[in-house]
C-alpha cells in the first residue's frame, strides 16, 4: 500500500475532524477527507447525528457537499474514512451512491482507525453497479 505524503496529510485532517463529529446517539464518530483532480484544498466533513435519524448526515456526505459548495462539481481523486474501530468500516450505501456522481470506478477509499490507514479499496469494490443513470 503505497500511503503519499499528500494522503497522510490527509488522514491527518480527517481524524482532526473526526473529533468535531456530533454523535450523542451512535457515539460512532466519522471523519473523512476527499481531495479532487486539479484542486489543492482537502474538504473534510465529519458525521452530525439528528434525534430524527432521517436527518443525519455522514462524513463522506458531509464532505462531498462542502466541495459543491466551494468548487462547484469536480472528480475525486481520493477519498480517506477514518472511524474508531479497530477495523474500520466503509462508507455507507448513501455515501458510495452520492461518491458515484463524482468518481471513476477506481478512486482509492482509504479506510482507516485511529492509528493508521489499514487497507485501500477502490469504489468499485464497495458499489460495483451503482445506481447513474436513467433510461426513458
Amino acid at each position: 500500500m503505497n500511503i503519499t505524503d499528500d494522503i497522510k496529510a490527509s488522514y491527518q485532517l480527517a481524524l482532526d475532524v473526526r473529533l468535531k463529529a456530533h454523535a450523542p446517539y451512535s457515539n460512532f464518530k466519522v471523519g473523512s477527507a476527499v481531495k479532487f483532480k486539479g484542486h489543492d484544498q482537502i474538504f473534510v466533513g465529519c458525521n452530525v447525528e439528528n434525534a430524527s435519524y432521517g436527518g443525519c448526515i455522514c462524513a463522506e456526505r458531509n464532505a462531498i457537499l462542502n466541495s459543491v459548495a466551494t468548487i462547484g462539481k469536480s472528480e475525486i481523486e481520493y477519498v480517506v474514512v477514518v472511524t474508531q474501530q479497530e477495523e474500520p468500516a466503509v462508507p455507507c450505501a448513501l455515501c458510495l451512491q452520492t461518491f458515484a456522481e463524482f468518481y471513476d470506478p477506481d478512486v482509492p477509499v482509504y479506510l482507516a482507525n485511529l492509528k493508521e490507514i489499514t487497507k485501500v479499496v477502490t469504489f468499485k469494490e464497495l458499489l460495483p453497479i451503482p445506481f447513474n443513470s436513467f433510461t426513458a
